[in-house]
């Protein structure tokens, strides 16, 4: 079978090695004139790492990673923990695989490696998409002067997928309200005990701010949301202003102005979160959409790339075996569609529950325990690999 993806990001690539190694032959597509992630870092929880160590990374992946001991809650101004749920080794002995902290960047690069040493796989980078035809026999991708034929289409080309253009429309994101700033600092310039090997997250009013290691605990990655109106840019390569954020987060606990008056500056970026409803339908006959392109998530699980890595191996799962493809890919979206509905919505939902205050974020702070482990449970333990029946 010959596919075609369109978008060489985290989930595209990984799709692309699912498949070849059923012995596909894929073909990616990246508009980019090289395969790279803008942004800095990302949480890998078992649900995906399961699939990536399936795919033999294992290794290459903990050349870079940090592997957290656990989560962790705080209160804004004063520090008080007011949760924590354990990682680490207690992750691997619940769900059978370890959680991770990776930048992006490196993670990109693990996948590259990786596809470009597979001989099914060819990679196509600085190409528009410029619309595709399908008929009963197979898919055509058209690119400026080029048509390129397959027997079927992913489009894994993000919130702004040209796929789903064409499949449904164009049809503007919404905006959330929140604007998210990211900033790496050098774990050299704090005190050796500062900043704990685990997840983050302080909550406060309108407001919340995320850290971890990343890149083997060289880097500490933070992500700042602020609830804010009046600036809607969207690009991850819009450069933040040091003084804005050192306002935003005026009054908040001294670690956290020690991890902004230490952050490098040229690492400082800010960006408008968007995101979409679930939609009902994904694809149509011979083409179907992964990852953001069908079900854009909100940061606030860290699932985003997590949901487009399971994407990929149940897709590759549906498709084994010589099934009819378009009957293939309706079974993939409704194996998916309610679990990546429920993460959207999850997401969503958290950007308020993470800003509460008053006798709110008391009632949330008693609640959190409970509803946490329950959270990761349904999260953690889903087997892309096996859902499929394949």
């Amino acid at each position: 079978m010959n596919v075609l993806i369109v978008g060489g990001g985290i989930g595209g690539l990984t799709a692309a090695l699912c498949l070849a190694r059923r012995g596909n032959k894929v073909s990616v597509f990246e508009q980019s004139p090289v395969f790279g992630e803008v942004g800095a870092g990302l949480q890998l929880s078992p649900n995906c790492t399961r699939v990536l160590h399936d795919l033999g990374l294992e290794q290459s992946i903990l050349r870079s990673a940090f592997l957290p001991e656990g989560t962790q809650f705080r209160q804004w101004d004063n520090g008080k923990v007011i949760g924590e749920s354990m990682l680490g080794a207690s992750a691997v002995a619940r769900y059978g695989y370890p959680y991770y902290h990776m930048h992006r960047q490196d993670l990109m690069r693990v996948l590259v490696e990786a596809v470009e040493e597979d001989s099914n796989i060819e990679l196509h980078t600085n190409l528009q998409v410029q619309g595709f035809t399908q008929n009963d026999e197979g898919v055509s991708l058209i690119t400026g002067d080029t048509n390129y034929p397959g027997d079927l289409m992913i489009g894994a080309d993000g919130i702004h997928s040209a796929i789903r253009a064409g499949l449904w429309g164009e049809a503007k994101p919404r905006f959330t309200g929140n604007i998210a700033w990211r900033a790496l600092v050098p774990a050299e310039r704090l005190p050796t005990d500062l900043i704990l090997p685990m997840s983050t997250a302080w909550w406060g009013p309108g407001k919340h701010f995320v850290h971890y290691y990343v890149r083997s605990g060289e880097l500490i990655n933070c992500v700042c949301v602020v609830e804010k109106t009046g600036w809607e840019v969207e690009s991850w390569s819009e450069r933040g202003d040091y003084n804005e954020l050192k306002s935003d987060f005026t009054g908040w606990h001294s670690d956290i102005q020690q991890l902004i008056d230490h952050a490098d500056r040229n690492s400082l970026f800010k960006w408008a979160l968007y995101d979409r409803a679930p939609m009902p339908r994904w694809g149509k006959g011979r083409v179907t959409l992964l990852g953001d392109a069908s079900h854009p998530t909100l940061p606030f699980m860290a699932q985003g790339a997590a949901m487009a890595i399971e994407d990929a191996a149940v897709l590759a799962g549906c498709l084994s075996g010589g099934k009819d493809i378009s009957m293939a890919l309706a079974r993939y979206e409704d194996l998916r569609r309610d679990r990546t509905a429920g993460v959207q919505r999850g997401s969503r939902r958290n950007a308020t529950v993470f800003h509460l205050s008053g006798v709110k974020a008391w009632l949330r702070n008693r609640a959190l325990k409970t509803a946490r482990n329950r959270t990761m449970d349904g999260l953690f333990s889903y087997n892309a690999l096996e859902v499929s029946g394949s």
